[in-house]
């Protein structure tokens, strides 16, 4: 038996036979050869190929809800136009005498070597997205099968490292767990293998060819995998899975049972979702609303503008199938790392601090508009609550609540009927947490969209995996501005979610409730886990004698404290 040790991304045991999964490696003839209009004719065709193969796999991945892996496609896609930096380097290449397949592997490796050499690590990891395309011009030249490198039987999966193009194309039906030679948490692989909840290990640096076939064990909670494992670990972990097994239906009993502690307090869980597409997940795992519908997946999954009409139909079909759900829709948050192209966004050097989401809207009042009245019409067939996205000021509310209205008016002056609906804001910037008793006067609630809050707090790009060893997601001041946005929202009668990664994270889901949190919003998949976890706590300890636990609804009225307590940040840090 050998053990060899890597970093978990998913919990859980994978048993069964080691498939080893290795990418054609092609021999490129450095030959010049005469025909250079025919080269660059089966350049341009593969081009056009590999470009129709990520536009399909952008549409695969928004189909099935996967918003942020969808991205990766779409800019692959528009990388493929890029004439500067790829397409011209190539021909000129060709033009000097030499095949498309000698002119792909120097000009794609030149590229992504220019990639590496940048300072900023968002740019150096698009080193590994020009790799890809490399590999995918490469397989079109050369007219490669690829369809079978996973094999035919189920398998633990061991590579090198997967591109995202890879990852998408496996069959999950096959998969049982994976390992990778490189890798890090926020790749494509890692996000995927969340949300598939496959047992993964990454930067096994051990990894080797012999392994294939053999018979092995991956150990997900001990961040390990035994090759060819004695009889008694076999034994020890086989148990080990099906006590999984068995946890996983006993969570299946918990169906349609309160989220309510065993003191009585109680917390709504609800659901993230990317689409229409999600509403049976979000029934299936019996989430009692949706704290977080990405309405970006409209812009995204449109070739041009949707228009109003378009996105009242999507919207339609999630209240209308969640009905009497609450379904908070987040308003359109484009840019940053989320670009479209007919959008026309200029390149920003700093694109995480510069025109998206709630500044994109409020400067482009007739875009903003379209997407407001298709919420509002659609708030007829179901429970809606409409929040805004990067909120940094009481103005920017204010502002939306005004367009809002106006757009009421008109549909009501029209005669389309609007129902009811609340109106709430993401709190992802320390700014305004810092103003949340200002910002609470506006709105009916507030949901901490904590993977922003995180970056910007701690000055930490979430995206780069040169950065992960100084990402804390416990980090202190993260905490305490967590902990003051729901005192602050309860002083003002508004009530407080969290629907960023940490709302899931079982360290932290104590001390939320403890707080008086009212609302967690995860991934339908870890609806009933954290629904366990919230039955098994006692949060009278955390309580004095005279208290008693806090109603769902009840709150101390603004009016009071305004007497009581200066607000906003001057009151915070001098009253």
């Amino acid at each position: 038996m050998q053990t060899f040790k890597g970093t978990k991304i998913v919990n859980g045991i994978a048993i069964g036979k080691i498939k080893i999964y290795k990418a054609p490696v092609y021999e490129i003839n450095e030959e010049l050869i005469t025909d250079i209009a025919a080269e660059i004719d089966r350049f341009e065709a593969a081009r056009v190929k590999v470009q129709e193969d990520q536009n399909a796999l952008y549409e695969k991945e928004m189909k099935e809800g996967h918003k942020d892996t969808a991205g990766i496609f779409e800019a692959h896609a528009m990388m493929l136009d890029d004439e500067d930096s790829l397409i011209d380097p190539c021909k000129e290449i060709m033009a000097e005498g030499h095949t498309a397949e000698y002119a792909v592997r120097e000009g794609f490796e030149a590229a992504a070597e220019m990639f590496r050499g940048m300072e900023d690590p968002y740019f150096q990891a698009r080193s590994a997205d020009v790799i890809d395309l490399k590999n995918a011009m490469l397989d079109v030249l050369f007219g490669a099968d690829t369809a079978n490198l996973q094999g035919t039987e189920p398998a633990i999966l061991v590579a090198e490292d997967l591109a995202p193009s890879e990852t998408v194309k496996l069959d999950k039906s096959l998969l049982l767990g994976l390992v990778t030679r490189q890798g890090s948490s926020n790749s494509h692989t890692a996000i995927l293998a969340r949300s598939m909840n496959w047992p993964t290990l990454i930067q096994c640096h051990d990894v080797a060819d012999d392994w294939d076939g053999k018979f092995a064990i991956l150990d997900g909670y001990n961040s390990c995998i035994y090759i060819e494992p004695e009889q008694k670990i076999i034994d020890e972990l086989s148990a080990k899975q099906k006590a999984d097994r068995e946890k996983e239906a006993k969570l299946q009993e918990l169906k349609g049972k309160p989220s309510v502690t065993k003191d009585g307090q109680k917390v709504r869980l609800y659901a993230n979702i990317g689409g229409p597409k999600d509403v049976n997940a979000v029934i299936e795992n019996d989430a009692e609303g949706v704290g977080l519908f990405r309405s970006e997946f409209v812009y995204l999954n449109s070739k041009t503008d949707p228009t109003e009409d378009e996105q009242f139909a999507a919207y339609k079909k999630v209240l209308e199938g969640l009905a009497p759900r609450l379904v908070v829709i987040r308003t359109c948050d484009i840019g940053a790392d989320k670009t479209i192209d007919y959008m026309n966004l200029d390149k920003e050097e700093n694109p995480a601090l510069g025109f998206r989401a709630i500044r994109i809207c409020l400067s482009r009042p007739d875009f903003f508009k379209r997407q407001l009245r298709a919420l509002l019409r659609a708030s007829a067939y179901g429970n809606l609550g409409i929040m805004f996205p990067m909120i940094i000021s009481k103005w920017e509310v204010v502002e939306c609540k005004k367009i809002l209205e106006e757009c009421r008016k008109e549909l009501e002056a029209e005669g389309v009927k609007v129902g009811k609906y609340e109106i709430g804001i993401m709190i992802e910037t320390p700014a305004a947490a810092l103003c949340a008793d200002e910002l609470a006067e506006e709105v009916d609630f507030f949901s901490l969209g904590t993977n922003d809050l995180t970056q910007y707090t701690c000055a930490i790009d979430r995206q780069s995996a040169n950065l992960e060893r100084f990402a804390n997601t416990h980090h202190p001041a993260l905490l305490r501005l967590i902990r003051e946005t729901i005192e602050a929202g309860h002083r003002h009668n508004t009530w407080v979610g969290i629907c960023g990664e940490l709302g899931a994270d079982p360290t932290l889901s104590e001390e939320f409730l403890k707080w008086g949190v009212d609302e967690l919003s995860v991934n339908p998949k870890s609806i009933l886990p954290l629904r366990e976890r919230v039955r098994n706590m006692d949060l009278s300890k955390y309580r004095t004698p005279k208290e008693e636990p806090k109603p769902e609804a009840k709150k101390v009225e603004a009016k009071k404290v305004e007497a009581e307590k200066p607000k906003g940040l001057f009151g915070r840090l001098f009253g």
